[in-house]
C-alpha cells in the first residue's frame, strides 16, 4: 500500500526496521485488546473481588507481557526450526482441540443430543470440507513462460527453455476470512462497551446466524480476497523480473503486455477462490445450525492447519534435500584423472 514501505521490503536493513515497527504495533496492539479484556471482566457480575483502577492495571500488564513472551517463542522457532514459529504455534492450539471435539460429540449421540443422522451428515461435510481445502490450498495457475539459453561454446541461442509462473487459485489464504470477521464484530463490541440502544440493535441484526450476518460475510470475504491479493501480489514487479531474465509469455509482449496478462489471469482465478474461502467460513455453520447440533465445525480453523501443514512439510523436504545434497558432498570423492594441476586447483 505505501511505496516507501515496499522499497525497504527489498533492503536488508529496510525488512529489519519493519520487523522493529511490527513488534511495537503488536505490543501496541496487545496492550489495547488486554485492558478491553479487563473491561470486559470487570463487567460480569462476581468476577472481580476487587475492580478498579489496580486491578485493570495488572491484568494489562501480565496480558501485554504473555503476548511479547509469545511473540518471541515465534521468532526463536522461526529462526532455529521449521516453519513459521506464530503459525506453529496457532496449528498447535487448533490440533490440540480436536480430541476433545470427537469425544465431546460421541457423548452427545450417547446423549441423545445429536442423532445419528446429524452425525452422518456432518461427518460428510467434514470430510468434503478437509478436502475442498487441499485441493484448493494447492491449487494453481500455471502461466507458460519461456526463457532463452545460450552455449557458451559456440554462442548460439538454443531453443527457449519452457517453464512455468504457478499463480495460486488462493494467494490471501485464511487472511480475508480473519478481516471480515474482525470487521463485522465491531458493532457489537461498540453495543457492549457504549450501552447505547440503537448500537444494540444493530449489534442484535448483526449476530452470527442471522440472514444480515451471512450476508455481510459473503460480501467481506469476497472484498478483502481481492484487496490482499492485490497487496501481497505484484504483477509488474513478476512482469519486470521476467524480462530481466530474457523470459517471455507466449503471444504476449514483454513489460507492460506481460503484466496486464498476469493482471488478468490472476483477477480471473481470485474470484472462485473467494467463493471459496466464503464457502469454508459459512458453510459449516449453515449445516451445524441446520441439523440442530450444539457445536459448530470451524472451517477457518481448518484452513489454518491444512495451510500451516503443508507449507511445513514443504520446507521439511528442502531442508532434507539439502542434507542429501551435504552429505554426498562430504562424503562423495571426486577423482582426477591425469597429473593434479598446481596448486591445488
Amino acid at each position: 500500500m505505501f511505496p516507501q514501505v515496499d522499497k525497504l521490503q527489498k533492503e536488508e536493513e529496510g525488512r529489519k526496521k519493519i520487523t522493529q515497527w511490527t513488534r511495537y504495533a503488536t505490543i501496541a496492539l496487545a496492550a489495547v485488546q488486554a485492558w478491553g479484556f479487563a473491561l470486559f471482566t470487570e463487567s460480569l457480575q462476581g468476577a472481580v473481588a476487587v475492580p478498579g483502577f489496580g486491578f485493570k492495571l495488572q491484568m494489562t500488564l501480565v496480558l501485554t507481557c504473555g503476548a511479547i513472551f509469545v511473540m518471541w517463542l515465534g521468532e526463536q522457532i522461526t529462526e532455529r526450526g521449521l516453519g513459521n514459529g506464530a503459525s506453529l504455534i496457532i496449528f498447535f492450539s487448533i490440533v490440540e482441540r480436536f480430541w476433545p471435539g470427537i469425544f465431546q460429540t460421541f457423548k452427545f449421540v450417547s446423549t441423545g443430543a445429536v442423532g445419528l443422522f446429524s452425525l452422518v451428515v456432518l461427518g460428510l461435510v467434514m470430510v468434503a470440507v478437509v478436502g475442498g481445502v487441499v485441493a484448493v490450498t494447492l491449487a494453481a495457475r500455471r502461466v507458460s513462460i519461456q526463457i532463452p539459453q545460450r552455449t557458451m561454446a559456440r554462442g548460439r541461442q538454443r531453443e527457449a527453455a519452457r517453464n512455468f509462473i504457478p499463480l495460486r487459485l488462493n494467494s490471501a489464504g485464511v487472511m480475508p476470512i480473519i478481516f471480515a470477521s474482525s470487521v463485522i464484530v465491531v458493532p457489537g463490541a461498540i453495543a457492549q462497551f457504549s450501552g447505547n440502544a440503537f448500537a444494540q440493535n444493530i449489534a442484535e441484526y448483526l449476530a452470527p446466524g442471522t440472514w444480515l450476518w451471512y450476508v455481510l460475510q459473503f460480501g467481506l470475504i469476497l472484498f478483502f480476497t481481492y484487496f490482499y491479493t492485490s497487496i501481497i501480489f505484484n504483477p509488474i514487479d513478476l512482469a519486470e523480473n521476467l524480462k530481466k531474465q530474457g523470459g517471455f509469455v507466449p503471444g504476449v509482449k514483454p513489460g507492460a503486455k506481460t503484466a496486464e496478462y498476469i493482471d488478468e489471469v490472476v483477477t480471473r482465478i481470485t474470484f472462485p477462490g473467494a467463493l471459496f474461502l466464503t464457502a469454508i467460513a459459512l458453510l459449516p455453520q449453515m449445516i451445524a445450525q441446520w441439523i440442530n447440533v450444539p457445536f459448530q465445525f470451524g472451517g477457518t480453523s481448518l484452513l489454518i492447519v491444512v495451510g500451516v501443514a503443508l507449507d511445513t512439510m514443504a520446507q521439511l523436504q528442502q531442508h532434507l534435500l539439502l542434507r542429501k545434497y551435504d552429505g554426498f558432498m562430504k562424503k562423495g570423492r571426486v577423482r582426477f584423472r591425469g597429473r593434479q594441476p598446481m596448486g591445488g586447483f
